[in-house]
C-alpha cells in the first residue's frame, strides 16, 4: 500500500506537527503545543517570573515576551489586569514580588486614565515595604515621568502609614536601586499638620540635624536606631535591640558577629528574616543542638498561623532548606554545621506553607519531566533551583496529601524515580537532578499507564511544555487511554516556566493548567479532580 495518504491523523499525530483541526502553535523546541491565553500567561509571569531564562530562551528574551503579554492584557482590560496583579501579590501566592511590581508599573505608565489611577490607588497593596516602593519607582520610570498622579501615589504611601510604621520603614528599608526615602519625599512633597509625622519627614530629609533640634515626642524606633550607632560594645547593642525592638538592618555591621546580639535580635525577629539568617546564626554558634535558640526557631517553623501571617512562600522555605542543609552558601565563604532538627522543621514548614488541601482519594500519577530543557533556568531566581528539581519538591505536596499515588520521571523514555514524602525534600530533589537527561515526550506517562494497564484517575505532569520527541501528542495519548481502559482520566499540567505553551487541550474539560508553586495550586488541583 502506498503511504501517500498515511500520517494525516486526528488520533495519532507526531509532536513535530500540529493535530489536524486543533489550534496549535510551534513551541520553542520545534514541537507543537496549545497556546495558553494571555491571562493564563500573566499568572505564570506573576508567580514564576523570568529570572534565569529557560533552556530555549534567554532571560531578556523571555522577559520581553512576558512584558508584551502584560501590555496586551492592559490593552484588553486594564482594570482586570491591575486586580489580578494585586490578588496574586497581596495573597502571597508568588515567591517574589518583583514581577507584580513591574507589571503594576506598566499599568501605571501604559494604561488608560482609569487603569493608571487604579494601579496607583493600589500601590500600597503591592508595594508593602520600602524596598518594594524603591523597586516600583525604578520600574515605573521606564514607562512614564513624574506627573502629579505618580507624586500623589508616592505621597499617599507615606501619609497613610501610622507614625510608628513610617519610622519602621525609614530605618529598616533605608535605600535600594539608587533610591532613598529622602529622594522620594523630595519628589512627592507630603504635607501634614501632625507634628510627630512632620518630625519624621524632617528626620528623613535632614537626618541628625532634625533629631538634635527636635523637641517632639520622637518615635522610639528612631531613637533606638540613632542610639545604637554610638554604642561601644556588643552588650550595649544587644540591650538597645531588646529595649527598642531593632532589627538586623538597623545594627552597625561591627556587632553582627556577636551571638548575644543575634540572640537579642531573635526575640522579635520577623519570620522572613529568621529563615534568611539561619546560616549566620548557626555559623556564630547561636543555633546548636538543643539550644534555646534552636528550640524557638523549630517552634516558629512548625507554627502554621505564623507562617501564613508572614506570607512565607514555599519557595522561600525551599531555598533556605537547600542552602542550610548543604552547610555553605552559594556565594562567599560562610560555612556552618546544620542542626538536623532545624532541617526537619524546614522540611515540615514547606508543606505547611501551601494552602490546606483536601484529599480526593483518587489514583494519581505524578509525572516529572526530567528532560534536558528542565535543567536550565531557575524558579524565582533561586540559585540551583531548576524546574526539574523544583518539580520533585512540588509533587511531594500532592503525594503527602493523597494515599494513592505513583511518581515517575520521563524524558524520551520512562524513568522510575525512588521519591517519597517520607524522604527529606532535598533528597527527593537530588533524585530528580541526578536523573535529568534526554529529549522531551510528554505523552509517555499516559503511554506507560496504557502499556502496563495501570488504572489512573488523574495524570499530573510537571513540565516546561517544550515537548517534541513523541509520535503521538499527550492529549491524543490521554484520549486513547480513556477509550482503552475505560476510565475518564483527567490531565493536570503544572507549568514550571513562564512560557505561553501547554500540552493541555483548552477545549477538553478534563484537562487544566496550573502554575507551578502557586500556593493555591494544590487545592485547585484537588477541586478539579474531585468534581
Amino acid at each position: 500500500m502506498k503511504k501517500t495518504y498515511i500520517g494525516y491523523s486526528t488520533r495519532k499525530t507526531s509532536q513535530a506537527e500540529g493535530i489536524p483541526g486543533k489550534n496549535m502553535v510551534e513551541n520553542s523546541a520545534g514541537g507543537f503545543a496549545f497556546a495558553i491565553d494571555d491571562w493564563a500567561r500573566l499568572d505564570r509571569f506573576l508567580i514564576l517570573g523570568t529570572e534565569g531564562g529557560t533552556y530555549y530562551a534567554s532571560e531578556r528574551k523571555i522577559t520581553i515576551e512576558n512584558a508584551e503579554c502584560v501590555r496586551r492584557c492592559i490593552a484588553a482590560d486594564g482594570i482586570k489586569t491591575v486586580d489580578r496583579i494585586v490578588e496574586i501579590s497581596d495573597t502571597g501566592r508568588a515567591p517574589k514580588n518583583d514581577p507584580a511590581l513591574f507589571a503594576l508599573a506598566m499599568c501605571a505608565g501604559l494604561g488608560d486614565e482609569k487603569t493608571r489611577k487604579h494601579a496607583l490607588d493600589n500601590l500600597p497593596k503591592v508595594a508593602r515595604i520600602g524596598t518594594h516602593l524603591f523597586h516600583f519607582v525604578t520600574y515605573v520610570e521606564q514607562f512614564r515621568g513624574w506627573g502629579r498622579s505618580l507624586s500623589n501615589a508616592v505621597k499617599n504611601w507615606y501619609q497613610e502609614k501610622s507614625v510608628d510604621d513610617l519610622a519602621y520603614q525609614v530605618v529598616k528599608y533605608q535605600s535600594r536601586d539608587g533610591w532613598s526615602h529622602r529622594d522620594l519625599l523630595r519628589l512627592a512633597h507630603p504635607k501634614t499638620d501632625d507634628p510627630q509625622r512632620n518630625w519624621v519627614y524632617k528626620y528623613i530629609t535632614d537626618s541628625l540635624s532634625a533629631v538634635e533640634k527636635g523637641d517632639i515626642d520622637q518615635p522610639s524606633l528612631i531613637v533606638g536606631f540613632e542610639a545604637v550607632k554610638r554604642v561601644d560594645s556588643a552588650k550595649k547593642a544587644a540591650y538597645l535591640i531588646k529595649e527598642y525592638g531593632l532589627t538586623r538592618e538597623m545594627i552597625p555591621t561591627e556587632w553582627l558577629n556577636d551571638p548575644g546580639v543575634w540572640e537579642a535580635l531573635l526575640e522579635k525577629m520577623p519570620m522572613t528574616a529568621m529563615i534568611r539568617n539561619l546560616a549566620k546564626m548557626t555559623n556564630i554558634s547561636l543555633l546548636k543542638p538543643m539550644s534555646n535558640a534552636a528550640r524557638k526557631i523549630i517552634s516558629e517553623l512548625n507554627n502554621l498561623e505564623r507562617l501564613k501571617k508572614a506570607r512565607i512562600h514555599p519557595i522561600a522555605i525551599l531555598s533556605a532548606l537547600k542552602i542550610y542543609q548543604q552547610g555553605h552558601g552559594e556565594r562567599g565563604s560562610l560555612t556552618w554545621e546544620p542542626v538536623i532538627q532545624i532541617v526537619d522543621a524546614l522540611d515540615n514548614a514547606f508543606y505547611l506553607s501551601f494552602d490546606a488541601v483536601d484529599p480526593t482519594n483518587k489514583r494519581w500519577l505524578l509525572a516529572l519531566d526530567v528532560s534536558g530543557s528542565m535543567s536550565m533556568g531557575t524558579i524565582a531566581g533561586v540559585p540551583g533551583l531548576t524546574p526539574c528539581i523544583a518539580s520533585a519538591a512540588m509533587s511531594l505536596v500532592t503525594a503527602k496529601t493523597e494515599k494513592n499515588w505513583h511518581i515517575m520521571g520521563f524524558s524520551h523514555e520512562f524513568k522510575s524515580l525512588p521519591i517519597s514524602p517520607r524522604q527529606r525534600i532535598e533528597d527527593a530533589m537530588r533524585v530528580a537532578r541526578d536523573n535529568n537527561f534526554g529529549n522531551t515526550d510528554c505523552a509517555l506517562p499516559m503511554l506507560w499507564a496504557l502499556k502496563n494497564n495501570v488504572e489512573i484517575d488523574v495524570f499530573t505532569i510537571y513540565t516546561d511544555n517544550e515537548t517534541w520527541a513523541g509520535h503521538i501528542h499527550p492529549c491524543q495519548a490521554l484520549e486513547k487511554y480513556r477509550q482503552v481502559v475505560g476510565i475518564p482520566a483527567k490531565l493536570i499540567v503544572v507549568g514550571m516556566t513562564a512560557t505561553n505553551f501547554s500540552i493541555a487541550d483548552p477545549n477538553d474539560a478534563g484537562m487544566m493548567d496550573v502554575v507551578g508553586f502557586d500556593t493555591a495550586a494544590p487545592q485547585v488541583m484537588s477541586d478539579f479532580v474531585a468534581h
